[in-house]
Formats: C-alpha cells, structure tokens, sequence
C-alpha cells in the first residue's frame, strides 16, 4: 500500500513539470521594447515568475557609453601611488604610478577550469581567490599577461560600491521602477568582468536578478523551478582550489563543515545515462547582448557563459518568501523523498 502510493506520488512529480509548461512557461524569454512601468512589472513577471529580456533599460547609463577594457585601465584617475605586483611564476609586473581604477585591486575567482562553485569529482570546489589589480585582470584578458588559470571578477557581495566605488556614477544605484514594484532596495549590485571560459555551474538564488550586460553577451541557459523534478542533487563535501607558487591548483577540503547539495550536471553535455530524467527537463535558452537587461526570478536554474571580457552589472532583490516558496519547497522535498533525485 506504502508502495503504490510512493509510486502514485512519483508519477505526479513526473507529470507535474509539464503541466506546468503549459500554464505559465513561456517556450522562449519575451523581450519587451522598454522597461515595464512598476505595476506591469509585479503584475505581468514577478508575480507569474516569469523571465524577460528588456531592450532600452540602460540607454541612459553613462557606462553603456563609456565602459571598455581601455576605459577601465587608464580613466577615473583618483589618487597617485607607486607599487610592484609579482604573480608566483609568472614574473614581475609594473603598475602605473598615477592611480586609476585599473590600478585598485579587485577580488578575482581563479579556477584551473573556469567553473568556479562547481562539482568536481566528488567534491564541491569553490575558487581560490586572489586580491588582483583590475589592469592586471585586463592585461591577462588582452593577452598582455599570463596568470594561471581562468580569471573571472565575480566576488558578488555587493562587490561594485565595495570594491569599484569609481565606477557608480556610471550608472544607477538601483533599479526604480524594480525597486518601487518589489518595495525594496538592492540587497546587492554585482560587477562582472571574466574570461570566456569562465562559466557558472547551473543552480538558482534566492534572488529576483536584474542581469544588465554592459559589453560583449551573456548566454543563459534556464529551468523553471517547476523543473525541479528532474534535475538532479547530491551531497559533495565541499573543497577549495589554492594556487601554489608553481602555478598549479590543489584542492583542499574545507575543515568542520557539512556536505553541500549541489547539481552534478552539466547541461550542455548531460550525462542522461547517470540521471536520465533530466532528457525531460525542458530549457530556456537566450542571450543577453550589450545594453539589455534580463529578468531572471528567484528560483529558476540559470547556467551562464560569457563572450570574452564581457562586462557586466546585476542588482539582487531579495524575494518575497511567500506561497511561491513555499510551494517551491514542498516541490524540492517531495522530490527528495520520492527518491527521484
């Protein structure tokens, strides 16, 4: 009896992704020709969950205009200073003597792979970091400078006020019509600067994301948290890169910590014979170029590449934790305890 009606529970699971498709999955991210007023915003995409691409939302930034590698090297003096920096193996490099941006150091991921917070064998490895100046960074992006591995800006953490204070009057501390929907403030506005091979393993955030890409694209590849039936977690004791001074990586585990859930698989070659029910999981995939902004709700699973040097900007709303999250929990442990992990 137990038996049959796990069984029964199962086939609900199974089937209920679909179901939800047809309701209120779009089968490709809308765009919109401009940004929506607050009302429309809650109205037709928050409240939905629903992903959009807004084109003109950023016309009125000055960084749409002005950011470039060169302009994040050499402009927005503030200050003078005469330093040295040594990569281990790698020599020595000469900093400028008048301070820019390009000369303030910047929290940067640095993975032997590109894929920061990803599954690695049976371990979950986070980057190892380092405190690099933002020339540097560009150095190694044009080509001018080797640093082992793959370099990706993406510290989060509110990182763009914390650590590039220069570069806000190049655009909005927020996002108002976002900002008067949600009734809230950011919690958090990110900047993005990478390598193509920099890639960010798929997962989801608590977040209702405003993703606006700078220069260069962003490709995304979505599920909509309906599909959580399908996608698969397990448990991985989680691990840290360090870079030696040879200029190799080592893992290293973290001490007294417990496993992390995260998703083993990769989307873009899935593995279907090690978790076959993902083939009917059913992807969103769009690409954001210079000058839109993607809405991304809370709790879709989003997997991101990246054109080389793209620059980028994104504001974290922290989401109501409402009956959609709810809801969305009771979906993730009934799938636990089906056993169709």
């Amino acid at each position: 009896m137990a038996e049959a009606a796990m069984d029964a529970v199962r086939r609900e699971l199974r089937e209920f992704p679909a179901a939800a498709r047809e309701l209120c999955v779009p089968l490709a991210v809308p765009y919109l020709d401009e940004p929506p007023t607050p009302l429309h915003f809650y109205r037709d995409w928050v409240c939905p969950n629903r992903p959009c691409i807004i084109r003109n939302a950023l016309q009125h930034w000055p960084a749409l205009r002005k950011w470039s590698l060169p302009y994040l090297r050499w402009d927005l003096p503030w200050g003078v200073v005469g330093w040295f920096f040594v990569v281990p193996g790698y020599g020595l490099k000469v900093l400028s003597s008048r301070a820019t941006v390009g000369s303030t150091e910047v929290s940067v991921a640095v993975t032997p792979d590109g894929y920061a917070d990803a599954v690695r064998g049976n371990r979950f490895v986070m980057p190892a970091e380092r405190r690099l100046p933002l020339s540097f960074v560009l150095d190694v992006l044009e080509g001018q400078a080797q640093h082992p591995g793959v370099l990706y800006v993406q510290k989060q953490c509110s990182n763009l006020p914390t650590e590039l204070p220069q570069l806000l009057p190049d655009l909005e501390s927020h996002v108002p019509w976002a900002s008067e929907a949600l009734g809230k403030m950011p919690d958090a506005v990110n900047f993005w600067l990478g390598e193509a091979s920099a890639v960010t393993s798929l997962h989801k955030d608590h977040y209702e994301n405003l993703y606006c890409v700078v220069s260069g694209e962003k490709r995304f590849l979505l599920h909509p948290p309906s599909d959580r039936p399908f996608i698969p977690y397990e448990l991985y004791t989680p691990a840290t890169y360090q870079l030696t001074e040879e200029g190799s990586f080592e893992m290293v585990d973290e001490e007294a910590t417990e496993k992390v859930p995260w998703i083993p698989l990769d989307p873009l070659a899935p593995d279907l014979a090690r978790y076959p029910s993902y083939s009917q999981a059913r992807a969103l995939c769009c690409t954001v170029q210079a000058g839109e902004m993607l809405y991304l709700p809370a709790l879709w699973f989003h997997h991101v590449q990246q054109s080389h040097g793209c620059i980028a900007v994104n504001y974290w709303y922290d989401m109501e934790y409402d009956l959609k999250y709810s809801y969305f929990q009771l979906l993730d442990s009934l799938t636990k305890a089906s056993g169709l992990d």
